[in-house]
């Protein structure tokens, strides 16, 4: 068995998809690992830790040579794998809804594509869930990047000179990402308030010590999706929300937006007239920047100012933090294929409920149900 790592191509991509951590482990259970000359430099993490860990160090040809399992963190081109073995595994991040041409490209090659983003929202399967570890570091991100382009302090500060007020946060979704950024917001010393569609999350943001705001006059809608995820809204609700947001969006001096649906562009959270109504100097960091954006008029990797408010958004916020997203992405990688190890046949079997859900391809189709039915 052998699982191979390639440095990532994608613009802007910091992280790797295996550390000296998870290389040892993987070479505990039988498996030789090979790794991209260069692959961790991005993520702090040198070639003589990995030989150090007992992989092989060699250039990516040569890494990929006879591969049966492909580890990466974005999925890498089909070009890059052409040495691999016969429907040899890729365990990355796919985008499958919007890179569909990767992904039948996949199945051309006869590669069996498994999209880490797919991974099912169960309890056992919570350490392999990519998106949750990575978005924890997001939200922290988010509130640090915020807290730098605002010219002002997040603490109260009681002075000889006189008193500085605490900076008022807002966050928008409750997510892994927003529980993250209240959180953090709160330890800086700010006050918080945040909103969901979802009202199960309303206990959530009390026991962060943040203040609710939600809509209460619009009754029977919970707006919770499977697996956790939030639904879009009725019209009814969206106006009632514009409007409540609208009057406390005015008053905040960071605005930290997280909401995605999966398979959607990001739904706008924050318009043009709403930013206008925010005090100069105000920051709003857009997490969902890269699918669409929350904000209007925010731009990847880009700090936009309009009336006065700066809008910061990363294409990839966890990639900010090379070290430690790698740290975690790898961890859930190997806790995704040592769960299936089989130690007779010295390989990971995967299981209906769990390789079901990531698989897109296998025998040259696409064979995810999320895929083929949209």
């Amino acid at each position: 068995m052998r699982i191979a790592v390639l440095a990532e191509r994608a613009n802007g991509e910091s992280r790797v998809a295996i550390t000296p951590e998870t290389a040892k482990k993987f070479i505990a259970l039988g498996a030789e690992v090979a790794v991209e000359e260069g692959a961790g430099v991005s993520a702090s993490i040198t070639d003589e830790a990995y030989r150090e860990a007992g992989a092989q160090v060699v250039p990516a040809a040569q890494a990929v040579a006879g591969a049966d399992i492909v580890l990466g963190v974005q999925a890498p081109d089909v070009a890059l794998l052409s040495g691999a073995k016969p429907g040899a595994w890729v365990a990355a991040t796919f985008d499958p809804f919007r890179e569909t041409d990767r992904v039948e490209a996949y199945a051309k090659a006869g590669l069996e594509a498994l999209s880490m983003e797919f991974m099912p929202r169960i309890t056992r399967a919570q350490s392999m869930d990519v998106l949750s570890s990575q978005s924890n570091l997001a939200g922290y991100k988010a509130v640090l990047a915020s807290a730098n382009e605002y010219g002002r302090a997040f603490p109260m500060m009681m002075t000889a000179a006189g008193t500085v007020q605490a900076a008022r946060v807002f966050v928008m979704g409750v997510g892994v990402a927003g529980l993250q950024a209240i959180a953090t917001a709160k330890r800086l010393g700010a006050q918080v308030s945040a909103t969901d569609v979802r009202s199960a999350t309303k206990e959530q943001i009390q026991s962060l010590g943040a203040k609710p705001i939600f809509v209460e006059e619009v009754a029977g809608i919970e707006g919770e999706g499977s697996g956790g995820y939030a639904t879009e809204m009725s019209d009814e609700y969206k106006a009632a929300q514009a409007k409540l947001v609208s009057e406390h969006i005015a008053k905040q001096d960071i605005v930290i937006t997280t909401a995605l649906i999966p398979g959607r562009p990001a739904p706008l959270l924050v318009s043009d007239e709403q930013i206008a109504s925010m005090k100069p100097g105000s920051v709003i960091f857009d997490l969902a920047v890269s699918q669409g954006g929350n904000v209007e008029g925010s731009k990847p990797d880009q700090v936009v100012e309009k009336h006065g408010v700066k809008i910061v958004g990363y294409s990839n916020t966890a990639g900010h933090l090379a070290a430690d997203a790698s740290a975690l992405f790898a961890r859930n990688l190997y806790n995704f294929l040592s769960a299936f190890w089989d130690k007779e046949q010295g390989k990971p079997v995967l299981d209906e409920e769990i390789g079901d859900a990531v698989r897109l391809t296998q025998g040259g189709k696409v064979v995810n149900e999320r895929l083929t039915t949209t």
